[in-house]
């Protein structure tokens, strides 16, 4: 005799169930590829214009595929932005303000979720303010402190003035380490809310082990904080490499990836004199630099992919 497996006949509430859950994962599916078509079809447009010569720029014809494919729009943002000058300090600053929000926003936030202190509740409702009040409704206040940059009227006592800041990158840095700057009130909530659900008994087997306060976290603490700490300093990197906003107020360095990307269309106009350039070919050759700026955070992505994925999930389940 054959062993056969019979099938039992689906019911007509089975087909129900089996046709709605297709239809569900079928609306999802299109909502997927809707969401994913608005996210990139910019990014797809640009691409398609910064290979498009004059002409194609004029053609109508030419919607997505270039028919004079050209790197002249290339060669052009390249020299203007002076990229390989502007990718290095750009790079600099970026890593050093990376590193200075790391360390600094893991000390605070290991502090507000291990020790208690006066006012702690009002110091942390001041981190939760520093994530929601937008930047523009404090920088006039930040460029007249960094304009007139004195601690306790010292550097007025010796050299007869405060310092002035502006034009440097000393803002910028001095925000890094101090837990003001960019996005640092996310950075350290995200380290407290980790911290917090760490047990206490880790801690206590360190201390009577002989391990200090800072041995503990940097020891036995910050290891197991490690995909969270990954994933704070690639968002801050692309977060400062993309900057422009504090860079351009505070530093007012013109030799930064954004402040060139922003002077292109009249370094362009400065470059083509006497010919003056059209609004078209301006805008094509920003879309070109645009993604200049964008292609060593592209680059970094694929690169780090596989560990800011693992990092977010870790982080993600223990907090």
């Amino acid at each position: 005799m054959t062993n056969k497996k019979y099938r039992r006949p689906l019911t007509a509430q089975a087909v129900k169930l089996r046709l709605q859950k297709l239809a569900a994962n079928l609306v999802l599916a299109l909502l997927l590829l809707g969401l994913c078509f608005l996210i990139l079809q910019p990014l797809f447009n640009k691409i398609a214009v910064s290979f498009m010569s004059e002409q194609d720029l004029y053609d109508s014809t030419v919607v997505t595929i270039p028919r004079r494919f050209t790197l002249d729009n290339y060669r052009v943002a390249l020299k203007l932005m002076d990229y390989g000058r502007s990718f290095v300090s750009t790079f600099v600053l970026a890593v050093a303000v990376a590193v200075l929000q790391v360390v600094s926003c893991l000390l605070v936030g290991y502090g507000f979720a291990r020790y208690d202190f006066p006012l702690k509740k009002l110091w942390f409702f001041m981190v939760i303010l520093l994530i929601v009040v937008p930047s523009q409704t404090y920088i006039s206040a930040l460029m007249l402190n960094f304009r007139y940059f004195d601690i306790f009227g010292i550097f007025k006592a010796l050299t007869g003035k405060p310092l002035n800041l502006t034009g440097t990158v000393a803002p910028v840095l001095l925000m890094a380490s101090t837990c003001t700057g960019l996005k640092c009130g996310l950075y350290i909530y995200l380290f407290r809310q980790y911290f917090r659900n760490i047990p206490k008994d880790i801690e206590e087997a360190a201390y009577l082990d002989g391990c200090g306060t800072l041995r503990t976290l940097f020891h036995i603490m910050l290891p197991d904080a490690m995909p969270l700490a990954t994933s704070c300093f690639l968002f801050s990197f692309v977060w400062q490499w993309t900057d422009n906003y504090f860079s351009t107020l505070l530093t007012k360095s013109s030799h930064l990836l954004p402040a060139r990307l922003n002077a292109l269309a009249s370094n362009l106009i400065s470059y083509l004199a006497p010919l003056r350039p059209s609004a078209t070919y301006s805008a094509a050759l920003n879309a070109t630099g645009t993604l200049l700026l964008l292609l060593p955070v592209l680059v970094l992505y694929l690169f780090a992919q596989k560990r800011f994925v693992q990092s977010l999930t870790a982080g993600g389940i223990k907090m």
